[in-house]
């Protein structure tokens, strides 16, 4: 094994951590390019292939189960893999997925590539925040991590943006042929840059042996309480986000008497908040060392903008606007639910708990985004008016309870920051 390139020691931090950061961190945008494309491209395929409404759907909800299922097991393989072993495969599978779709004649073949992307996705996330950890030390593990998020929502604010502009030039099957070459391009990039900062040796392992090696590193992690803890503030607060930042905000925004383009402008300042509070708060809480109080202020933020959003008479478009930054900025403490969870668990542990915090977020998030809009059928029967914000207010409900609650969670959370144990 001594031959690797993946088992080479190098020195933590410098140029080359930066650039295998930066690959670790592209593949993340480019699996998110596809997921944020499919919420614009969907109607032209249903169109192309003859699909109905619930096949739609169908190929939306199989990619989440998928993901949600694997994603668990993605830190465990990290921690025991590597990064190079477990990302080469994933981009390979994503790429393949992205092509898969983008040729697909039937229904069956988008399901096909709905699992190639997710099987492939599920490490993206986890993985990046791996790389950053073992290239720059665990005791940057936080900041790193929250670089990527940063990254994830930089792109995600301007993405869809792009890509109905570049819809209005291209045929969406063109469109994503064009997302798979670019898939070629970061593998031959990911096979000549990305390495492992520290040996990682599997060799003579069995494929039993390595399973029940990642199931007990997963019950492991599972045993620590705080695991948990940490995993259900941030679940209930990305899950929030995910609602608003993927369908709710915009139709909030509107009935609020927003336009169209200034909701749409509106919704996408959810993202951009949580950019730039990913690239502070995180900071704040290793220069502060304390996890607890960023936590606590961030998701007080939150609270405060949804609660005015919701309830507070318009003031106009700008505050709208702002308070839309606002919830996202604050939402960047979801991200220290990673770092309270790596507090409390031994380093070479530390994907695995990261993978367990994701994998719950994603459930939560999928829960989120539904509840909404069944309460909009519940509210329509009960006789509230359409388009009013009373049925906003109405629908949106649980989306408040989810982040008050998860307040209650941190104001209850234990300090964990190393320095204070």
């Amino acid at each position: 094994m001594s031959s690797d390139p993946a088992t080479v020691q190098h020195t933590l931090g410098g140029a080359r951590a930066w650039r295998v950061w930066f690959i670790a961190v592209a593949f993340v945008v480019y699996y998110f390019s596809f997921q944020t494309g499919y919420a614009i491209v969907n109607a032209n395929v249903q169109r192309d292939l003859g699909l109905s409404i619930a096949q739609v759907g169908l190929i939306a909800a199989l990619y989440t189960w998928v993901f949600a299922i694997c994603q668990f097991l993605s830190g465990p393989l990290l921690d025991r893999m590597g990064a190079r072993r477990v990302l080469l495969p994933a981009i390979v599978l994503v790429t393949l997925g992205i092509l898969i779709f983008a040729t697909a004649r039937r229904f069956e073949m988008l399901l096909v590539s709905q699992v190639f992307i997710a099987v492939g996705a599920c490490t993206g996330f986890v993985g990046a925040g791996y790389v950053g950890g073992t290239w720059f030390g665990w005791a940057k593990f936080s900041f790193m991590f929250g670089l990527v998020q940063f990254a994830a929502s930089l792109f995600s604010a301007f993405n869809q943006n792009f890509l109905s502009w570049a819809l209005g030039m291209l045929a969406w099957r063109s469109l994503f042929i064009s997302v798979g070459m670019l898939g070629v391009v970061l593998l031959v990039a990911a096979f000549v840059g990305l390495r492992d900062a520290a040996p990682v040796r599997i060799g003579g392992l069995r494929a039993g042996s390595f399973f029940r090696e990642v199931a007990q590193a997963l019950g492991h992690v599972a045993r620590v309480v705080h695991v948990w803890v940490a995993s259900a503030f941030g679940a209930l607060c990305f899950g929030t986000m995910l609602a608003l930042g993927v369908v709710w905000a915009s139709k909030l925004l509107s009935v609020r008497g927003l336009t169209t383009d200034a909701a749409t402008l509106g919704s996408s300042l959810l993202w951009l908040g949580l950019a730039v509070g990913c690239f502070i708060v995180p900071w704040a809480s290793d220069r502060m060392r304390k996890r607890k109080p960023p936590i606590l202020v961030g998701i007080a933020m939150q609270v405060a903008a949804l609660s005015l959003l919701l309830y507070m008479p318009s003031r106009g478009a700008a505050l709208d606007m702002a308070l839309c930054f606002a919830f996202g900025f604050g939402n960047a403490s979801h991200m220290l639910a990673f770092s309270t969870a790596a507090d409390v668990v031994e380093p070479k542990y530390i994907g695995t708990s990261a993978a367990i915090v994701n994998g719950t977020m994603f459930v939560a998030g999928g829960l989120l985004i539904s509840r909404p809009g069944m309460r909009v059928g519940l509210g329509l029967e009960s006789g509230i008016a359409a388009g009013t914000l009373e049925l906003a207010q109405y629908a949106a409900r649980p989306l408040l309870v989810a982040v008050s609650l998860a307040l209650l969670i941190a104001l209850l959370m234990k300090e964990t920051y190393p320095s204070q144990r």
